[in-house]
């Protein structure tokens, strides 16, 4: 019997017995044990990130992926990709670069919805989201899951593999891109918001920073926290959501943030484009909404056998942000 993308990564998680077995069958490719370590690693956001996206906030979702919909467990022939396809669905859409797998053109689509973020209307968030995998290439067929508002996308090429997982859902972590390179070097991630989004140094962050806040049964200290933002809706915010990563700080984009002593210090962050190297089996995820400005633990560190631990469930407290965004907290300027 053939196993799912989800199966695989679930079994790992969940049994002390590891994925060899199965996933061999499965992954009939020199980097099989890479890409189960890929997948397991998005399950590990996901116990944080997605399941903190309620189910009314994903009512309804669902992608449609080359004329594919869900229930949907396929694979896709390279021939048939062209240089990029969308990603259409209820809450969410994007295109994805074939031979990269970037993505371009992320938007939320403003489809009614308890938890929407956007007041009603379609809009952009990231103009795009590239990996640089310099002179590496996906050649392979897609494989594609689709099962009601979850999205598995994976590809390989020579020495590399990329996987996008997304949730067709009004908020919450509903994306998330990873690598894995066979020299086990870091990754460039380049992410740049769309026009009408900017980042910001939250304040409302910054006021409570280095106070401890209840969290399930302990404490959460509170740190500075990027989030982006735009002028149309007072509910849209997000962060960008790293594991195994490190920013790249822009020293041409130093800001002075006061602190809430009332000190000055630089933030080097650009207003528009952010820098990531991503470690091979490490990911870039996406949250949205009131998950973006909660105060809870960072995801777990993990590459292998990750359990579902992170689970917020509403236990943190949300600290929000100031609509509109004070111009003094802006992040300038826009790119490096």
């Amino acid at each position: 019997m053939r196993l799912s993308l989800r199966q695989i990564a679930f079994k790992d998680m969940t049994n002390e017995e590891g994925v060899a077995a199965n996933s061999s069958q499965h992954l009939r490719h020199p980097m099989r044990c890479a890409i189960v370590i890929t997948m397991v690693l998005s399950l590990c956001m996901i116990a944080h990130d997605a399941n903190a996206a309620s189910s009314d906030g994903c009512e309804g979702g669902g992608f449609t992926v080359l004329g594919r919909t869900s229930p949907q467990d396929a694979s896709l022939p390279a021939a048939g990709l062209g240089s990029s396809f969308r990603v259409q669905g209820k809450y969410v859409s994007f295109d994805v670069d074939s031979a990269t797998f970037g993505i371009t053109n992320y938007q939320m689509t403003g489809a009614p919805n308890p938890r929407d973020i956007t007041g009603g209307i379609p809009t952009p968030v990231f103009a795009s989201k590239m990996p640089d995998h310099r002179g590496l290439v996906l050649t392979s067929n897609v494989d594609l899951e689709l099962e009601g508002p979850d999205l598995v996308l994976m590809r390989q090429g020579v020495g590399l593999v990329m996987k996008i997982q997304a949730k067709d859902c009004a908020q919450g972590g509903i994306f998330q891109m990873e690598v894995e390179r066979s020299d086990q070097s870091r990754t460039l991630f380049t992410h740049v918001l769309a026009p009408s989004a900017f980042y910001f140094d939250n304040p409302n962050f910054r006021a409570r920073e280095g106070e401890s806040l209840p969290y399930k049964d302990s404490t959460v200290t509170v740190s500075a926290r990027i989030n982006f933002a735009n002028d149309a809706s007072a509910k849209f915010v997000g962060r960008d959501s790293p594991q195994v990563a490190d920013r790249v700080p822009h020293p041409s984009c130093t800001n002075q943030i006061r602190t809430s002593t009332g000190e000055l210090v630089p933030v080097q962050h650009c207003g528009a484009v952010s820098q990531w190297l991503v470690a091979s089996g490490g990911r870039m995820g996406q949250v949205m909404g009131e998950d973006a400005v909660e105060v809870a633990p960072p995801s777990t560190l993990c590459t292998h056998k990750c359990r579902a631990q992170n689970r917020v469930r509403g236990a943190a407290v949300v600290l929000g942000f100031p609509f509109q965004v004070p111009e003094q907290v802006r992040l300038k300027p826009r790119a490096p």
